[in-house]
């Protein structure tokens, strides 16, 4: 009795079609390709300035001839070395601190209210962005008009009701408080909506549950709403941070009639309009120029880092206090 063996058919390879090869890298691929534009751009209008930037400090740089003799360090020495850049470091801080921490106030305030049920609520949204759209230079001419020392609007109602007026372009704190009411003027309503955005993503099922619980309007608006807005909050303080620091046009135009840019005692200079005297006024020091804006790219990241660690410490104690 004979046995035969069966032998398994042979299949040929199975071939995969060109259409599941492209479907295969369109799912691998597709997101990289979404994302990639920004980056381009990043690269070419941030990153690449950035370090051409950081390449020209290190040069005495001939904008002519596009060259410059190698420096080292020598250019970030002079400018450490230097009363005005001190002063400009002093001055920028300040107006930050006085611009920043109202506008976050004043803004979580006008959010709060465009988020509870009043009327008309599209156009007061739009109306709180109006001051973003003025032209910065129309906003410093007429603030600087009405901050005016002899003939401005706020020291002539001062004079009316009985008070000395205002130094507002002669004295340190009054120019600097000058002008961070125009930085929150422009940029308050923006801030605004970028926060009510983050209120309307909150539950209000948990605004209701607190309601049942007997909480009041300012119990639910600091223990449900401020922590549900941390995401967004530490983004608006970061985007304050870099405005604030960065703060150009402001000082540039508040004294139009001024011959000294940052007034007659550097009492409103700040560190961009020192930048811009040093590469436009002194001969074209652009290497000199490059170091201070390196500087305050690194004096910016210092004091993001430092709201960074702000922030995750408190939201790590309250993350410990719900345990």
């Amino acid at each position: 009795m004979t046995t035969t063996t069966l032998r398994p058919t042979e299949r040929s390879p199975r071939r995969i079609a060109f259409s599941q090869t492209l479907s295969r890298w369109d799912i691998k691929l597709s997101p990289y390709l979404y994302i990639s534009p920004f980056f381009i751009l990043f690269a070419i209008v941030g990153l690449f300035p950035l370090i051409y930037t950081g390449y020209i400090s290190l040069l005495d740089w001939d904008p002519i001839r596009h060259s410059g003799k190698f420096m080292g360090l020598d250019n970030f020495a002079w400018v450490l070395g230097q009363t005005q850049f001190w002063l400009a470091l002093r001055n920028t801080i300040s107006i930050f601190l006085l611009s920043a921490v109202p506008q976050l106030i004043i803004a979580l305030a006008i959010a709060a209210v465009l988020d509870s049920n009043i009327r008309a609520k599209t156009f007061w949204r739009m109306g709180v962005l109006l001051p973003y759209i003025v032209m910065p230079v129309a906003v410093a001419l007429i603030f600087s008009k009405l901050f005016s020392n002899d003939y401005g609007l706020i020291n002539t109602l001062l004079s009316d009701i009985g008070l000395p007026k205002v130094g507002w372009h002669t004295d340190v704190i009054p120019s600097q408080i000058a002008i961070a009411t125009m930085v929150n003027f422009r940029w308050t309503g923006y801030n605004a909506l970028i926060l009510l955005a983050g209120m309307q993503a909150i539950p209000r099922d948990l605004y209701e549950s607190a309601a049942i619980d007997g909480a009041g309007r300012f119990r639910r608006f600091f223990s449900i709403t401020i922590p549900q807005l941390r995401p967004t909050l530490i983004f608006v303080i970061i985007t304050a941070t870099i405005g604030g620091l960065q703060i150009f046009d402001e000082p540039q135009l508040f004294d139009s009639s001024s011959t000294v840019a940052g007034g007659a005692s550097q009492q409103w200079l700040t560190l961009t309009v020192y930048l811009h005297n040093v590469g436009w006024y002194q001969n074209g020091k652009y290497g000199r120029a490059a170091a201070i804006a390196w500087l305050l790219f690194l004096l910016i990241v210092v004091i993001g880092l430092i709201n960074l660690a702000i922030t995750r410490r408190i939201a790590n104690n309250d993350a410990r206090r719900n345990r």
